[in-house]
């Protein structure tokens, strides 16, 4: 892999990121009507990539992953952590992951909770992120998921 750059990601970028955080759950095999009801919960508006302190992966120029960050100290929420299908397994997801627990802590969180795609749950878990429990879905009526929680301290 070419160098990455993780950086702020730019208000302008939200359409982009949107478009990235759906071809990454398309990975999983989901099909097209399956990805239209998760549409508007993957949608990002400019005013959320600054509010939800977005952080993009770059490499040559081209967005290869994302997250967000929301929340305030002691506690916050992953709520987005998106890789682009050419770079899943490649590292982009490891370093986000890595800079997103950076950020957290230099926030001053002691803990962050996301709710995970079924698929990406073992991901979550190598990272040291641990199940406690499920919610509903927002997008899939009827469709638990994962909410896991990672401990700064």
């Amino acid at each position: 892999m070419n160098d990455m750059l993780l950086r702020a990601a730019r208000p302008y970028e939200a359409a982009a990121l949107s478009e990235l955080a759906l071809r990454s759950k398309a990975h999983w095999g989901y099909d097209e009507a399956f990805l239209e009801r998760c549409r508007a919960e993957l949608t990002l508006r400019s005013d959320d990539v600054t509010a939800h302190r977005t952080t993009v992966a770059e490499i040559d120029g081209h967005l290869a992953g994302f997250y967000s960050l929301a929340g305030q100290a002691p506690e916050g929420e992953l709520t987005y952590l998106y890789v682009e299908p050419d770079h899943i397994g490649s590292g982009v997801g490891r370093r986000l992951w890595q800079h997103a627990v950076d950020t957290a802590r230099a926030l001053g969180f002691e803990r962050f909770t996301l709710d995970a795609d079924p698929f990406a749950e073992d991901f979550y878990r190598r990272m040291g992120a641990v199940r406690i429990g499920l919610v509903p879905s927002g997008s899939i009526p009827g469709r638990p998921l994962p909410q896991l929680a990672y401990r700064l301290l």
